[in-house]
């Protein structure tokens, strides 16, 4: 008896092994959620450090620092921000929740939450705090009545950024403007800085950032002075200095953000319920056709085999008369692509929202290629589809060298034509890829084909305290130098778009570069800016 039945346990991805990312899936909020009425796609994204890297916790940290806090408890904040955990996939280094509103990234020592619509993500910012010390251990100081928590952890660093709203009136509580925004977060830090890079009345970026070691704002007094936006439109940093990016000792930390907007209507088809389904009921049937073929011609092979030899060889088990068909139940007539019992065996979850369908959106809209298993077997993909249309992936990314730690990509699509929208995040190293960054862009902005799209470039300097006498140290600046320059000059020639405006700025620790592109043969006119001042 031959039994071709998937056993219920068996998950066919890497996480039935030991050691690799393992997924989890809340399906009582995934069989609930609908897309229809998210209309607003660019995120608000939020990083909190509480310590420059894993291997710098402070002694009075958790061992393994914000990952010892339990799923339960993340959720509990997340009702804050107004959404919900759809799946986590777990692994050593980074656990990565998929949202119902976008994606979170939990590692040891910073999480990374990023929410769409109208959530309230900066909410749920002074709970983060509040869990950052009374579960997992970090500095923290004892009450402060204003914030109206009693407990707060001192981060190391804040980072909170997001594009221009394209439906500000839509907004609640402190997200409602950019000047809203910061004055909650200068109510929880003292010094904190403000900018706004590119156009005011075009396609611009927010962002709100901190010094290391931030010292948390002490009791607001009726004339405290509103952190000022700094409005960045023009190269505030030469291109000959862009070699200070890289870093020098290869430690390095580089976030790349693409925000893509009006997609091509025809690319964004594939992140619709219904064309998913289409193609997964086409991918089924042709799999199982092929499947059945092989083992009709294995079959074949077989009742052929002269018999009388395989009789004196012990082998007498089958008779002349007799043929195996381990597809029993299904009609034997190759000509016959598709059996109608095949059709009624069609998955349910296949014509369903959920993460099935997601899976088959992940691969064949290429998103599963831009980190190929091939160079990264270990990497999870989590991804979700929703209905009537929309999409999430969580993508956990374990280097392929050991000792370079795990990374992480996230991706989301509002395809709507009205507001069509997609992001795609990654801290994957651009040393680590074996490719350009702008073979990244390319590769990613292939798949939406988006009229215009913006590009952040977060890149870590390297120390200042370098000795200028060592040699090798010199060296490996100038190639850096010289790398810098190759990347400069490949970023200004995306294939299909033109690049509209660059703007360099030099931040505390880090290089920031911002770019926005429009393509060649884009007609849409203007940017939908909705919102065009802060």
């Amino acid at each position: 008896m031959v039994n071709t039945d998937i056993p219920k346990h068996y998950t066919a991805s890497p996480s039935s092994f030991s050691g690799t990312p393992h997924l989890t899936i809340n399906r009582d909020v995934a069989k609930d959620l609908d897309s229809t009425n998210v209309f607003e796609g660019p995120e608000k994204l939020l990083e909190v450090w509480f310590s420059a890297s894993p291997a710098s916790l402070p002694a009075s940290a958790a061992p393994h620092g914000l990952k010892i806090v339990s799923s339960n408890t993340w959720k509990e904040m997340l009702d804050l921000v107004n959404c919900q955990v759809l799946s986590i996939v777990e692994s050593e280094h980074v656990d990565a929740y998929l949202l119902s509103e976008s994606s979170m990234f939990v590692f040891p020592h910073k999480l990374i939450l990023k929410t769409c619509g109208t959530t309230t993500l900066l909410s749920g910012l002074p709970r983060i705090l509040e869990i950052a010390a009374l579960a997992a251990g970090f500095p923290h100081v004892i009450g402060n009545p204003v914030n109206s928590i009693a407990t707060a952890a001192t981060p190391y660093r804040v980072f909170y950024s997001r594009k221009n709203f394209l439906f500000p009136d839509l907004q609640r509580g402190p997200h409602r403007s950019w000047r809203d925004e910061v004055k909650s977060l200068d109510k929880l830090f003292l010094g904190g800085s403000a900018y706004m890079i590119g156009k005011m009345n075009g396609e611009h970026w927010y962002l709100y950032l901190t010094e290391p070691n931030t010292v948390l704002t002490p009791p607001a007094t009726p004339d405290r002075i509103e952190t000022e936006t700094k409005i960045l439109d023009l190269p505030i940093v030469e291109a000959g200095t862009m070699g200070q990016i890289d870093n020098i000792d290869g430690e390095h930390d580089e976030t790349l953000e693409l925000l893509m907007t009006d997609l091509e209507e025809e690319n964004a088809k594939q992140f619709y319920l219904e064309h998913a389904s289409t193609v997964a009921e086409g991918r089924h049937f042709q799999q199982a056709h092929k499947a059945r073929m092989a083992a009709q011609r294995h079959l074949k092979t077989i009742n052929e085999c002269d018999l009388e030899h395989m009789s004196l060889h012990g082998n007498d088990c089958i008779d002349n008369g007799d043929t195996l068909d381990v597809f029993s139940n299904t009609s034997s007539d190759s000509s016959e692509v598709y059996s109608s019992e095949e059709e009624d065996s069609f998955p349910t979850e296949l014509t369903t929202e959920g993460h099935a369908l997601g899976t088959v959106v992940s691969e064949c809209s290429g998103l599963a290629d831009v980190y190929s298993a091939s160079k990264y077997p270990d990497a999870r993909i989590d991804a979700y589809i929703f209905s009537p249309c929309g999409f999430s992936a969580n993508g956990v990314v374990p280097a392929a060298q050991e000792g370079d730690g795990t990374h992480y990509f996230t991706v989301h699509v509002t395809p709507e034509p009205h507001c069509s929208y997609a992001s795609f995040e990654t801290n994957v190293p651009s040393r680590q890829t074996g490719k350009e960054t702008a073979e990244v862009i390319e590769q990613v902005v292939n798949i939406f084909k988006p009229g215009r799209f913006s590009v952040t470039l977060f890149e870590a300097k390297p120390p200042e305290n370098w000795d200028e006498n060592d040699l090798d140290a010199l060296a490996e600046l100038k190639a850096a130098e010289r790398q810098a320059a190759r990347k400069n000059a490949r970023m200004e020639s995306i294939k299909g778009y033109r690049r509209v405006d660059r703007i360099v700025h030099d931040l505390e620790g880090y290089e920031l570069v911002f770019r926005y592109y429009e393509r060649w043969d884009w007609e849409g006119g203007a940017p939908r800016l909705g919102e065009i001042a802060y």
